[in-house]
């Protein structure tokens, strides 16, 4: 008589095999009265009795490789396109233009000494440079359009890399403040008097601004936008009188600006958190001008600033006064530079997917 003999594990084998068989016939029994199609049998004897399985192959090719974007490659990566006042326009070296930048250039004295063309020399963006900023603009300028023209925000595409603009001193009204602060009699307040109405215009800038930065998010969903902060008109610590302007003055002029500037940086910062904290690609970066000018501030002896100029002529303002110097607009160019290659100070969440 024959003995067999199984080790444990060959008899846990035996059986599982023992087992599968009788499952094997008992399937193809069920599968015959079924009358299913050709080929069914092998997928389900694949997936209940793990045999008749095809060997695991390879896709095709690989996937796609991602690469993290740094934010000079963002921001070189489209078109640059230039928005904002008249802190971007070039309003206060306009005049001295030979040739005007581009179409109804002359209507929002877009000026060739503007920070912008400097910016577009320092870096080589992939769509090129559009420049639309336009003196005098307000938020609902970039939203609804000026003098006849179609809005700003709607040249920004998602072909766009990069936004730079300045906005904010318009709705505050800084330029009748300013004028109401130098047409006075001396020795008057009127100047300081007007701080009630000028924090409540301040304060609607939030809403608006934040408008505005939808927009162009909308538009350009991966693009940086840069906003510039304004800079200090006067020295910190005034102690003569400029252009009919007391100390007194010129401190509470620079206090406007220091509110205005932490208002737009406040709404531009926040704007960018929530990108962050969603990890969404592109960026909202502010830059802090207040204090850019410092040492070349308006009456001092190399200001980055012009002061009052009058128009003897028709005994009017021209629109260059408050605005910056060809020197004022090469250190908006610097520090706008700077801030392309520094970045938002976080990972930015764009990428590149490029095929193996």
């Amino acid at each position: 008589m024959l003995e067999w003999s199984y080790g444990e594990d060959t008899l846990d084998e035996a059986k599982r095999r023992i087992a599968q068989t009788v499952a094997a016939a008992a399937l193809g029994v069920a599968l015959a009265l079924a009358c299913l199609p050709l080929g069914v049998f092998e997928k389900l004897a694949c997936a209940v009795l793990d045999t008749g399985c095809p060997a695991i192959q390879e896709p095709p090719g690989r996937l796609p490789q991602v690469t993290r974007l740094t934010p000079v490659e963002v921001a070189q990566s489209g078109a640059y396109v230039a928005l904002g006042d008249s802190y971007s326009s070039g309003e206060g070296v306009y005049d001295l233009d030979d040739q005007p930048v581009n179409d109804g250039a002359d209507r929002c004295h877009r000026a060739t000494g503007s920070y912008v063309p400097l910016v577009a020399k320092a870096y080589r963006f992939g769509g090129g440079t559009a420049f639309f900023a336009c003196s005098g603009a307000t938020t609902t300028d970039l939203l609804s359009g000026q003098h006849g023209r179609q809005p700003q925000v709607s040249r920004v595409s998602p072909a766009t890399s990069l936004v730079t603009l300045s906005i904010g001193g318009n709705d505050a009204g800084f330029t009748k403040v300013l004028t109401g602060c130098i047409v006075k009699l001396p020795g008057s307040s009127a100047c300081v008097e007007q701080e009630a109405a000028v924090n409540r215009r301040i304060e609607d800038l939030r809403s608006s601004v934040l408008r505005v930065l939808r927009e162009l998010r909308v538009r350009a969903p991966g693009a940086r936008i840069i906003v510039l902060g304004y800079p200090r008109p006067f020295p910190e610590n005034p102690v003569r009188t400029v252009d009919n302007l007391s100390p007194q003055d010129q401190r509470w002029l620079n206090s406007m600006t220091r509110r205005l500037n932490d208002t737009v940086g406040t709404v531009a910062a926040g704007f960018d958190r929530m990108l962050a904290a969603f990890e969404a690609p592109g960026s909202v970066e502010y830059v802090d001008g207040y204090d850019a000018f410092t040492g070349h501030e308006v009456g001092r002896p190399e200001p980055y600033l012009n002061g009052l100029h009058v128009d003897m002529g028709d005994l009017q303002v021209n629109a260059r006064s408050y605005h910056p110097t060809g020197a004022g607009y090469r250190r908006f160019a610097d520090l706008v530079t700077r801030q392309i290659a520094k970045g938002p100070g976080r990972p930015m969440h764009n990428v590149r997917l490029t095929t193996p």
